[in-house]
């Protein structure tokens, strides 16, 4: 029987955090178990008691850490203590629906893929309407991305990623912040293995929102692109 493993990474999000797990938990996906694995990255909102609260009557595997460190920092902790057959990130602010979780999951057990990227641009979904640089922005990262690692993405950025568990055991994260995304994405294109894409939906967050990426992530991300992808070898 197979395992997914959830990795939830979360900072400072005692409004959504419960209805996100909800949702998570809720989720059948048949002859498959789920293990939710949440990694709290030093909230100060009153995070960290709310989800040793919903432990009591929620199956959660929480890890905590001390100092904030960032995105990919929490993602680095919750892979090492994830143990599904496959693996999917989930962001703890309801921008992202796990009804999806099926279709994400489907090219790895139809065999075809080893890695699946959500896309939020691919198509045939729904999309709520926010900033245009923003989304620009997205769309330039992933675009320079591709040309250094001869992929064909369209989503880079994407927070749904599903890894077979064996891949992410070759790769050694080493960004803590949002620079995780173009990390990730080099050095599973120099596995060279197989990749898929499938169209999601999106409900995207605005900075009055709590919205937590700015401008100098994206800075970071264009060095990342050239660090993991020309400055690297396999």
């Amino acid at each position: 029987m197979k395992t997914l493993s959830v990795v939830i990474p979360v900072y400072n999000e005692v409004d959504t955090i419960q209805v996100t797990l909800a949702a998570v938990l809720a989720v059948d996906l048949g002859p498959i178990q789920k293990e939710v694995v949440v990694v709290d990255d030093c909230s100060t909102d009153g995070t960290r008691d709310k989800l040793r609260s919903l432990a009591e009557t929620m199956p959660l595997k929480l890890l905590f850490h001390e100092v904030n460190q960032g995105k990919g920092a929490a993602l680095r902790t919750g892979f090492t203590g994830a143990t599904g057959d496959m693996v999917i990130i989930q962001d703890a602010d309801l921008e992202y629906d796990p009804r999806e979780y099926p279709k994400l999951l489907q090219p790895i057990l139809d065999n075809k893929a080893d890695v699946v990227f959500g896309s939020r641009f691919a198509g045939g979904e729904v999309h709520r309407v926010l900033d245009y640089w923003h989304a620009m922005g997205n769309r330039v990262l992933t675009i320079f991305s591709n040309m250094c690692s001869n992929l064909s993405l369209t989503d880079m950025e994407v927070c749904y990623k599903v890894f077979k568990r064996e891949v992410l055991q070759k790769i050694k994260i080493e960004e803590n912040r949002f620079g995780f995304e173009p990390e990730i994405t080099a050095k599973v294109a120099k596995l060279r293995v197989k990749i898929y894409e499938v169209g999601i939906s999106y409900s995207g967050r605005s900075y009055e929102e709590g919205k937590k990426i700015g401008w100098k992530d994206g800075v970071r991300a264009i060095i990342c692109i050239i660090k993991y992808n020309l400055l690297r070898g396999k």
